[in-house]
């Protein structure tokens, strides 16, 4: 696939970037599939990938307290908490508000490691980079931001995306649909968005405009990008993933160059 070679005349030091198709297998890669890169909020979605395999393990339940008073695992999945992006601030009642918040993440990845008896980083290990095989995947930091790994290994996961093999498909069904429906928020890079729709810890790409996918995605796209210049997007309606890894921060590049580069990936199917 020549789209995918469109990473290499980004403007950065380094890229990686991998499209896999609706059965797993890896249709193209560029750049360095292999070199380990910070995920940023990438990060995400391994986290609440875990936290899905948590919920159908019975560890901990949607509607159990966590968070400020009035909140739950859920509203803390679907960033519906009222906690503020990166402190312990409430501000707003839990489900009234879609406030994109890594303390949030935070704080799940302290309900389940309360559940399970373990650090979140070794539970995210065991519960979803042994059974896919990921060696170079690793949560260094916080439930929402700290995870390294390669476009290659993220291929593997984005199949898993597209196909559920760790979690039922009835969870998957649920998670990759918007929940608390009509909730405005503001999506990071992006300004407000009305509404500001989010599955389970998956940033839905339903009708927001601007956007960090492309003019082709469908609305069921789902997934999400980092400010450390990375994303990964699931288009269920083209059967096709994309993963995109870089060592330079989110910026106005970014808006110029992902969009075509998704276009690019999606017209070449």
């Amino acid at each position: 696939m020549r789209s995918v070679q469109l990473v290499q005349s980004w403007p950065v030091d380094h890229a990686a970037a991998a499209v896999v198709r609706g059965d797993g297998t890896v249709a193209a890669t560029g750049g360095e599939p292999h070199r380990v890169f910070e995920l940023a909020s990438v990060t995400k979605l391994l986290s609440a990938y875990a936290a899905l395999i948590a919920l159908e393990e019975g560890a901990i339940e949607l509607d159990q307290p966590a968070g400020p008073d009035g909140s739950t695992v859920h509203h803390l999945l679907a960033h519906t908490s009222g906690l503020a992006f990166d402190s312990e601030r409430v501000q707003a009642e839990p489900g009234t508000r879609r406030i994109y918040s890594n303390t949030g993440f935070a704080v799940l990845a302290e309900t389940i490691a309360a559940a399970c008896e373990m650090p979140f980083a070794e539970y995210l290990r065991e519960a979803v980079c042994v059974p896919l095989g990921l060696v170079a995947t690793e949560l260094r930091g916080s439930a929402g931001a700290g995870a390294v790994s390669t476009a290659a290994e993220l291929a593997v996961f984005a199949g898993e995306l597209l196909n559920p093999s760790l979690i039922a498909r009835e969870t998957y069904e649920s998670a990759t649909t918007v929940h608390f429906p009509g909730l405005d928020g503001v999506l990071p890079g992006y300004g407000i968005q009305r509404p500001n729709d989010w599955g389970l810890g998956l940033e839905l790409r339903a009708h927001k405009q601007p956007h960090w996918t492309g003019t082709r995605s469908s609305p069921r796209t789902f997934g999400h990008f980092g400010q450390s210049g990375t994303f990964l997007w699931v288009d269920p309606d083209a059967r096709l993933a994309a993963v995109a890894l870089t060592d330079r921060p989110f910026g106005e590049w970014a808006k110029e160059c992902w969009p075509a580069f998704t276009d690019a990936v999606l017209e070449e199917r």
